[in-house]
């Protein structure tokens, strides 16, 4: 099995009390929202899974920030309304720090379907790429990520099957689904990266 790299790094404010999530294989796991602010204002809102001896081993005593190191994590739910791949942060450590907000991704996968490139109305260059990311036991994460300018143009070569290899940051969008019954308020999470290096066929 190639060798992958699924890293991030966050630095936010507790938006809710962690919240019961569900339990696998006699494991509990736990789910809260950390946000997480952009240079430019912009709150990321990102989803946080935490597994219940990592949450009850957090020290509160070290600030008003909470710290996460961890990996991105994907996973398709079968719901009424259709497939919907669900992304969410699965946290190794926690710690409540000061410090100013932090969001630092590192990926290196396989593109696993053709990119999407785009030229918006004001003459952004835009590619959009599914990601590819093993993890053990034959298992692999699907991490949609977008690129800017010179970086989309180069990504927007590499064919299904290439490597790739990105620095960047998870952030959340909002957006409106239309439904048959009516239209619908969304969220979706990418990581909009900084660097990008293509790793060979």
């Amino acid at each position: 099995m190639e060798q992958t790299t699924n890293r991030i790094e966050l630095r936010g404010s507790l938006a809710e009390l962690p919240q019961f999530s569900h339990e696998n294989h006699d494991k509990r796991f736990y789910r809260f929202t950390l946000e997480v602010e952009r240079l430019s204002g912009t709150v990321d809102l990102l989803p946080v899974i935490v597994p219940e001896p990592v949450l009850c081993a957090m020290d509160l005593s070290g600030g008003s920030m909470l710290e996460i190191t961890g990996q991105i994590r994907s996973f398709n739910s079968r719901a009424a309304t259709g497939r919907k791949l669900v992304i969410s942060v699965y946290a190794e450590t926690l710690a409540a720090c000061e410090g100013e907000p932090m969001n630092n991704v590192t990926l290196s996968g396989v593109v696993c379907k053709e990119p999407v490139y785009r030229i918006t109305p004001l003459g952004r260059e835009i590619c959009d790429v599914m990601l590819a990311v093993n993890r053990p036991y034959h298992r692999a994460d699907y991490i949609p990520c977008i690129f800017w300018g010179r970086t989309a143009e180069m990504v927007s070569q590499c064919p299904v099957g290439m490597g790739l290899k990105l620095t960047g940051r998870l952030q959340s969008r909002e957006y409106v689904k239309v439904l048959e019954e009516g239209s619908e308020r969304r969220t979706a999470y990418e990581v909009s990266a900084i660097t990008a290096e293509a790793e060979g066929e």
